[in-house]
């Protein structure tokens, strides 16, 4: 959950964004690095005096070619492996389909027998005390801890997208086709997300809200069907 005045990403609470967050200090300090260096050679050229040494260099012009590459394949080659990991679904513990309305989302259990329900934003007059206002919802998405778990993601009218930060997923829900992505929650908790598609008047008024809990739990909650 994201507090006042962040700087930082949410707490990871899966592998995937583990990994993200992972890149995004690793290409910081190479963005860091680059602009040290191009400061530095500012500074020396205002404060030096000019010199037409260079003019011949082959050695710099071979340097400054060979390094702004080697810079990109530090960063290219993490970014593909992410990249593959976050395509990568193999044999999924539970699928879950969302469906993304106007202005509310849509489950279904697909592994389970009719388990089916619609999950709106819980107004602020009718919220409980202690709760989060524009992200609390009548229907929790319930999922078991250390899972990996298979999301379909589609829409009933426009663009939506369906979105967990402290999770690594992001989705867009098309009309008419259908995305997968994945996760695996790695400690129990509640995670909040929000659409994070412009989907018409009420867009900021369609929160995401998974909870993670362990797998007995899940089983007793699942046979009572919440549809």
């Amino acid at each position: 959950m994201a507090n006042h005045s962040q700087l930082n990403f949410q707490d990871a609470s899966s592998p995937i964004m583990e990994e993200l967050m992972g890149f995004h200090d690793h290409a910081l300090m190479v963005a860091l690095a680059i602009c040290c260096l191009v400061l530095y050679l500012l500074t020396h050229m205002i404060t030096g005096k000019l010199s037409s040494n260079t003019v011949n260099a082959q050695v710099i012009e071979i340097v400054w070619t060979i390094l702004p590459a080697m810079v990109l394949i530090t960063l290219a080659l993490p970014s593909l492996r992410i990249l593959y990991m976050m395509d990568e679904i193999n044999e999924p513990d539970l699928t879950l389909k969302a469906i993304g309305h106007q202005w509310y989302w849509t489950y279904e259990y697909t592994d389970l027998k009719e388990l089916t329900f619609d999950s709106y934003m819980i107004p602020t007059a009718d919220l409980p005390l202690g709760h989060f206002r524009l992200l609390e919802v009548d229907h929790r998405v319930i999922v078991p801890m250390s899972s990996t778990v298979r999301v379909i993601v589609t829409a009933d009218d426009v663009l939506h997208s369906w979105a967990v930060p402290s999770l690594g997923v992001k989705t867009d829900a098309i009309p008419g086709r259908l995305n997968q992505t994945s996760f695996l929650a790695s400690r129990p908790g509640v995670f909040y997300g929000q659409c994070s598609e412009i989907c018409g008047a009420n867009h900021s008024f369609m929160p995401i809200v998974v909870e993670s809990t362990p797998l007995a739990n899940f089983e007793s909650w699942s046979s009572l069907n919440p549809s």
